[in-house]
């Protein structure tokens, strides 16, 4: 590809993505709200944007062949900052391309999405939207968004329903653990794919307890190489007894699916700020 473009480079799970995206189209245009990201790749160009800003969205992404959209508000909030940059940010995403002609979207989705349903259910691809949050909620539009785009526009959209892609601090992580070098993988095989048309894959490594069924995708060719059983004893051991009447043990969206809408669910987590220095 001539030109690739990332938003949500700023983030954790962006600063992961843009070393590898760099080797797979001559340019990489890297954006978000903060005012850089440090030192850039060879190829990589930094341009701050505001994804609740149709013109300057559409400025990034004219001539590139795909978005890897990565950028939104990565928790629960009130449904007015949700709105901005989560719902209306992903309609300015789809339109630019539609407009620009992009090939395909690489949407970072969410188990949020169908976080409601009960956790001693193994959900497929084809499952039900089941939100958990406003956050969830518009992680389902984004999803809708995609597939009205593909069946109007025959713009592909692959949308990745990241589990949780962090360090294993909690015995729900065994089974809903994406190793960083997966999550690489999983961008890497949603771009080049030759076809996808409008697709949903669960974000998630090759654990032996984990919930969900990624058979329906396939054809993607992911294949997850990272197990979180390798951190059992040591999760395990110092985990409390759970109440089994709290919706956090009850349901796919774990903490999430506890809070009340609008207040955070990453504050009930223990996430590793780790992102990758340049």
């Amino acid at each position: 590809m001539k030109k690739l473009v990332l938003t949500g480079a700023a983030g954790r799970l962006g600063s992961y993505l843009r070393e590898p995206l760099c080797d797979m189209a001559e340019t990489l245009v890297s954006t978000d709200i903060a005012d850089n990201v440090g030192n850039t790749y060879k190829n990589e160009t930094y341009v701050k944007a505001d994804l609740a800003n149709l013109e300057q969205i559409s400025a990034v992404l004219e001539g590139a062949d795909m978005v890897v959209h990565f950028g939104a508000i990565g928790d629960e909030a009130p449904f007015s900052n949700i709105l901005q940059s989560n719902i209306v940010g992903a309609y300015n995403v789809w339109e630019a391309a539609r407009q620009h002609q992009l090939r395909r979207v690489v949407y970072a989705s969410s188990i949020h999405a169908v976080g409601m349903h009960p956790r001693m259910e193994r959900i497929g691809t084809d499952v039900a939207h089941k939100p958990d949050t406003f956050y969830g909620l518009a992680k389902c539009f984004a999803e809708d968004l995609g597939s009205l785009y593909w069946d109007k526009f025959q713009l592909e959209s692959v949308c990745l329903r990241i589990l949780s892609c962090a360090q294993v601090t909690s015995a729900r992580a065994l089974g809903s653990w994406l190793s960083y070098d997966d999550l690489i993988q999983l961008v890497e095989r949603s771009i080049d794919t030759p076809t996808t048309g409008f697709s949903v894959v669960y974000g998630v490594s090759d654990n032996d307890r984990s919930p969900v069924d990624n058979t329906n995708a396939q054809f993607l060719g992911y294949r997850p190489k990272d197990n979180a059983e390798q951190f059992a004893k040591e999760i395990l051991a110092k985990e409390p007894l759970q109440n089994l009447n709290d919706p956090t043990f009850l349901y796919h969206g774990g903490p999430f699916a506890a809070v009340t809408p609008g207040d955070s669910g990453l504050a009930h987590m223990d996430i590793v700020q780790d992102a990758k220095k340049t």
